[in-house]
């Protein structure tokens, strides 16, 4: 039987798919620190399982399509602390913040239509985009510029025809830059000369570092009509399992049709959204020591990444990534080889190849995101195995 060339042309997803060889190296004994995915240790607020404890209906129905009135109202609430200020019928709840995107996709996007995104980017966006015949346009960036922006002309070049939206990820995944004011009133600009809508993912707000201030999307009022900020509970509450996301946008009409799509999908898990409820009403002080966590998690990363000769990569300020250049051939031969073959001590570690993070052929090839998102003492035992394997693997380059 012949299958969708949309499905069979679809990538593999780099950070998972070689989860098969974490498995096989666990069952031989060997501890694997998982530095490939952005799954926090940080716990989760009580207050998630607790209001789940505490539901007490006798069935447990569908919930609204567009998701429970409670959750939509506590969310309203989280955004006007951000000077963002939505309406009820302006927000849709998703199942995770990967729903929210492909909604966002198929919502603003025909057959053909290209969009633009920075690379390296979420590997996903070229799932949710080819999946749907929706060709992503890279806008490059480099390491060495720390992964901004570069300047209005060259981005201008890449605006055709069928270029109908900008995506990104602001704290970005996965290089952790914080884009500055000057970039996104920048890309507001372009949105509004060229009528492009902005997908804006912005699951790590919170997480910024070294005194920058984040700017949203959401913040410029100007070009409300065609923004589209797209969110999740996952990463900002350590509630990845969770799976609730939510698009919002002062579009009405596009949150309308993106309606369309919730209710074919009938409605998000109910128990889920009545713990994301609670999270919401989450004192902002959670913020403000889970930041001082990742920050202290990041300096231990830079000081041992600085230390191994061959790896460049500037400090990421906000998320908890880093993409960093390795002295290696081929980042996933690297990767396999550490699961494989190498260990310390009966450790070994597993980062995400960047190869898969990046739409232009051949870049990313020996580059790799970590996550900073183990306890300190695993986080340094992991930057040793992770120097041990560098110096040991066969295909090393310095």
């Amino acid at each position: 039987m012949q299958l969708s060339s949309r499905i069979t042309s679809m990538q593999e997803s780099p950070i998972r798919k070689l989860v098969p060889y974490a498995t096989k190296a666990k069952a031989e004994g060997k501890k694997v620190f998982h530095l490939n995915i952005g799954q926090p240790d940080i716990e989760t607020p009580k207050s998630f399982m607790e209001s789940i404890r505490n539901f007490d209906q006798k069935v447990i129905a569908y919930s609204f399509s567009e998701g429970l009135p409670e959750l939509i109202e506590a969310m309203i609430d989280y955004y006007k602390k951000y000077d963002m200020h939505y309406e009820k019928d302006e927000i849709i709840i998703t199942n995770g913040g990967s729903e929210a995107l492909l909604f966002s996709v198929i919502a603003t996007m025909d057959h053909g239509d290209e969009v633009l995104v920075p690379e390296p980017f979420y590997t996903n966006y070229n799932g949710f985009t080819s999946a749907v015949d929706v060709k992503v346009s890279p806008i490059t960036t480099s390491a060495e510029d720390g992964f901004h922006l570069p300047n209005r002309e060259t981005i201008e070049e890449l605006i055709k025809p069928k270029t109908k939206a900008i995506m990104l990820s602001n704290p970005g995944n996965p290089t952790g830059v914080v884009y500055t004011k000057e970039e996104v009133e920048m890309l507001s600009s372009l949105a509004k000369e060229y009528n492009l809508f902005i997908i804006a993912d912005e699951v790590y707000r919170e997480f910024v570092y070294d005194g920058l201030e984040f700017t949203s999307f959401g913040n410029m009022k100007d070009i409300q009509d065609r923004v589209i900020i797209v969110d999740s509970v996952s990463k900002r509450y350590s509630a990845c399992g969770a799976r609730i996301g939510s698009v919002a946008s002062k579009n009405k009409e596009l949150i309308a049709q993106i309606l369309k799509l919730a209710q074919g999908r009938l409605c998000v898990a109910t128990l889920e959204q009545v713990g994301a409820t609670a999270l919401y009403k989450t004192d902002q002080s959670y913020f403000k020591n889970v930041n001082k966590e990742y920050d202290r998690r990041r300096n231990i990363m830079m000081e041992a990444l600085n230390n191994m000769p061959g790896v460049f990569c500037k400090s990421p300020t906000g998320a908890f990534y880093v993409n960093a250049k390795l002295p290696v051939d081929d980042a996933e031969k690297f990767v396999t080889w550490l699961l494989q073959e190498f260990e310390l001590d009966g450790d070994t570690v597993m980062l995400a190849p960047a190869e898969g993070f990046y739409s232009t052929p051949g870049l990313g090839k020996d580059e790799a995101r970590i996550a900073y998102v183990l306890k300190e003492d695993d986080l340094k035992r992991a930057m040793e195995v992770l120097k041990a394997g560098l110096e040991h693997y066969p295909g090393k380059t310095v």
